[in-house]
């Protein structure tokens, strides 16, 4: 094993603040806490080499999970071995075990706060947004998107202005889950799935789990107003089953007074994807040719990225980033890769090698 690099000695802060971010990480970051790592990343070699430890260690023992009890006695000492690049010195086992644990504890046990009843909240975004609801679920909105959520003790409802919104639903089942939109209820439990009002339309998409489509009769729909505000419903009114819609189907209903049966059809893993790719998502490049990895968030953002040295384009990037984080990803090539980034007039971002 290698010693340590005598120009970092192990330092206990780095050595806490790589595990804290190893165990971020490894739950997921936001785009603001995704900056806060590239610039703690980058603000030094010792960073690096100690994020890279703890990751590897952590890459060790998660190789643990392919053994079994009925396989041996002891695990395979192949599952630990290292062939894809050369082993490095790390913190003694005791210190790095309490260390992550001491990390992992201090996200795990810190209460979280109940949801309220009587939550009323308004969102309305240009730009794609993420928002925890109070009871847990998640709210994802595409640019232009504008909601109104009104939690109430029985129910959970939200009601879509307009645009397209993508829903996970915490599970209650004392407490359904409804989402209106152009007069159409889309009801839940606890499942995964889309809604858009599109022109004279509305789109719903399941991802998980069983959605109900409902419509209130003539006497008028129930729910809430784009204020916030609770409408009540006529006595006679009686909501109007429509459809059942379970993973993996999508429909698209005509608005119209009365609606007919809307047509439910199946949706393939592939389509799924092309129609949620408005959401960012991480990105995975090992070693991945600059060039491809320009394509990729080009295709995915309005900021633009250009390169300025073709000797650049088959430069091998590894690293793992939000497909939304073009400013992050411009830093982690700047502190890193020997890149300067220049503003163009145009509003692209052109990259050159450093000189």
């Amino acid at each position: 094993m290698n010693p340590p690099d005598s120009r970092f000695p192990p330092n206990d802060a780095i050595e806490s603040a790589a595990a804290e971010w190893l165990v971020r990480h490894d739950r997921g970051l936001t785009p603001a806490q995704q900056d806060e790592f590239l610039s703690w990343l980058t603000a030094s070699t010792a960073h690096r080499e100690s994020f890279e430890r703890h990751r590897g260690l952590w890459g060790d023992f998660n190789a643990l999970k392919q053994w079994r009890p009925a396989h041996s006695a002891t695990p395979n000492p192949d599952l630990l071995a290292r062939h894809h690049r050369p082993a490095r010195w790390r913190r003694p086992l005791p210190l790095l075990f309490a260390t992550a644990a001491a990390v992992a504890l201090a996200f795990w046990l810190v209460p979280a706060a109940g949801p309220r009843a009587d939550a009323s909240l308004t969102f309305e975004t240009a730009v794609y947004r993420q928002e925890k609801l109070p009871d847990g679920s998640v709210l994802d909105l595409n640019r232009g998107a504008h909601v109104v959520v009104q939690f109430s003790a029985t129910e959970r409802r939200v009601l879509l202005v307009q645009g397209e919104a993508q829903f996970a639903v915490a599970k209650n089942p004392a407490r359904p889950f409804v989402v209106r939109a152009g007069g159409v209820d889309v009801r839940a439990v606890g499942t995964a799935f889309n809604v858009k009002l599109s022109g004279p339309n509305l789109e719903v998409l399941v991802t998980e789990g069983i959605v109900q489509l409902s419509q209130q009769t003539a006497a008028g729909p129930a729910g809430i107003v784009a204020n916030g505000d609770s409408a009540a419903s006529s006595p006679s009114a009686a909501p109007v089953v429509l459809a059942a819609l379970t993973a993996g189907q999508r429909t698209v209903i005509p608005f119209a007074p009365v609606l007919a049966p809307p047509l439910v059809v199946p949706v393939s893993v592939p389509e799924i994807a092309q129609l949620l790719d408005w959401q960012p998502r991480l990105l995975d490049f090992d070693s991945t040719p600059l060039v491809e990895v320009i394509e990729a968030f080009n295709r995915r953002n309005s900021q633009r990225l250009v390169i300025g040295d073709p000797d650049l384009r088959a430069l091998p990037i590894v690293a793992s980033i939000r497909s939304d984080n073009v400013e992050g990803f411009v830093r982690l090539l700047e502190g890193t890769m020997g890149v300067k980034a220049d503003r163009s007039s145009a509003g692209e971002i052109v990259l050159r090698r450093a000189r």
